[in-house]
């Protein structure tokens, strides 16, 4: 029996391209048709590039008949979340502010996909500006979980979370700043991958908060966002944020295994949380069980600060400079953006000089608690990435809550690597999931603790069901 082409990971699909049993071209048509059938009733496409993605295909067959090889990704389909610059391809925002700009010149990663040899499907749904969402009075709809369309996705990489997990497209860029690659990673069921801030250029990528602000990708399965990752990683000297570091192969560790790794559970950040989930807390506590089963040392990490003390730092950092961003805008065209887009955002004109200095030098203070004391006594942290499985769309919004349910905002505040991976399933039937956390510019070892976490457990090989969009 033939395997379903949306079922196929990266790694295969790349066997089978160098193999010549499959072309670009009939992956590429595969997804499209996916797309077609099943995204008028998840939202997560702003704009469908078919006719882009079938040159891009074209030319890639083209190449690798001839004995050209970009590397892994070459042949392979894509989504750009909608903040990414695209040239001759209008970027939006998923705002009426921005709903027919078109860029002129590529953004850093898109450019690096396109060398990579990458097949461009579109551009993904969004919440407003990375913030505000989801929101039911801009010009797009938002995005729907592929779970169940009566869900959100998250945010604010929604598109991105929702295209992956109903394989509409094999890997997709998303953007984090509090937890908005992990987030929709998280209530979607699939690998969402914050890279330590600095590792990917945000360069032709719209801000929201130019300090804590990080791009990675949204893949089915750990080394599909491994591969991903390895095109668009890299030191962008335009970029003032951008990290000159190395760039390892991150795949080159990646079946070591986790026998005699040390691995702390950050259990206090979310115990007695208001709001987390009993079925959350006993998905973690068995995941804690099977990396100990595969040779981890595990054990619950003590006397670390306060997961409220990371958040609310935070939120001060994220609020002051989005509205440095947005100021201008939000005095001469608020009522342009959405409600709650805006209701967020203005908050950050309260925010005083010194609550900002503050922030900062608190900041720097968690950012050594978790890498000169937390990080030097294990390989890796675990904790949370949602309290929750995934709410109804059309849930009461906030300005912006203190009681947020995402728990990812501490390694926006210290910038280290983190992803989000599927442990389970809620008894409605929605993901569930927890965060891997690493030490600075060691993406690899998170990706070893995740890959062999997925191959011990297979929630990575279920998929929603078409239904679910069908019916809608």
């Amino acid at each position: 029996m033939t395997e379903p082409l949306e079922t196929l990971t990266i790694a295969e699909l790349g066997d089978k391209l160098r193999n010549g049993s499959l072309t670009s071209a009939k992956i590429t048509e595969h997804c499209l048709t996916r797309v077609a059938d099943l995204d008028p009733s998840l939202n997560a496409f702003i704009t469908v590039t078919g006719d882009r993605a079938l040159a891009d295909a074209a030319k890639a067959d083209r190449e690798l008949a001839d004995g050209t090889d970009r590397g892994p990704m070459h042949g392979i389909p894509y989504g750009l979340k909608d903040i990414y610059d695209t040239a001759g391809i209008r970027t939006t925002c998923h705002s009426k502010l921005r709903q027919d700009v078109i860029p002129a010149t590529d953004s850093i990663c898109a450019q690096k996909l396109v060398e990579a040899g990458g097949v461009l499907l579109g551009k993904l749904s969004t919440h407003e500006f990375a913030f505000g969402g989801p929101s039911f009075d801009l010009p797009f709809p938002p995005a729907r979980n592929p779970w169940n369309r009566n869900h959100g996705p998250g945010g604010s990489s929604s598109g991105s979370g929702a295209a992956v997990a109903m394989g509409m497209t094999r890997t997709a860029m998303g953007s984090d700043t509090g937890g908005s690659i992990r987030g929709p990673a998280a209530y979607c069921g699939v690998i969402g991958i914050k890279p330590t801030y600095g590792r990917v250029s945000r360069r032709g990528v719209f801000p929201l908060s130019y300090t804590m602000d990080h791009c990675g990708p949204l893949s089915k399965t750990v080394e599909d966002a491994a591969i991903t990752l390895q095109a668009v990683a890299g030191y962008d000297p335009v970029d003032p944020g951008s990290a000159d570091a190395p760039v390892p192969d991150f795949r080159a560790t990646l079946k070591a295994g986790v026998k005699g790794m040390k691995i702390g559970l950050l259990r206090s950040f979310y115990a007695d949380a208001e709001g987390m989930a009993p079925e959350s807390i006993k998905a973690i506590d068995d995941a804690a069980e099977t990396l100990r089963s595969l040779g981890a040392i595990v054990e619950d990490v003590q006397d670390a600060s306060p997961f409220t003390q990371y958040n609310s730092c935070g939120r001060v950092i994220l609020l002051a400079e989005a509205y440095a961003i947005h100021e201008a805008d939000l005095k001469s065209r608020p009522l342009d953006y959405g409600r709650l887009t805006m209701e967020r955002i203005m908050l950050g004109a309260y925010i005083s000089s010194a609550d900002l200095v503050q922030a900062q030098r608190l900041r720097r203070e968690l950012s050594l608690e978790v890498n000169n004391f937390l990080l030097k006594q294990y390989d890796v942290l675990l904790a949370p990435s949602s309290m929750s499985p995934a709410p109804l769309i059309d849930a009461p919004q906030k300005g912006f809550p203190l009681a947020w349910p995402m728990q990812t905002m501490p390694f926006n505040v210290t910038g280290n690597p983190a992803m989000s991976i599927p442990i389970g399933f809620s008894e409605s039937g929605l993901p569930l999931s927890m965060q891997i956390v690493g030490g600075y510019f060691d993406e690899a070892t998170v990706f070893r603790v995740g890959h062999a976490y997925e191959a011990a457990t297979q929630w990575h090989a279920r998929w929603p069901s078409p239904s679910v969009a069908e019916a809608a």
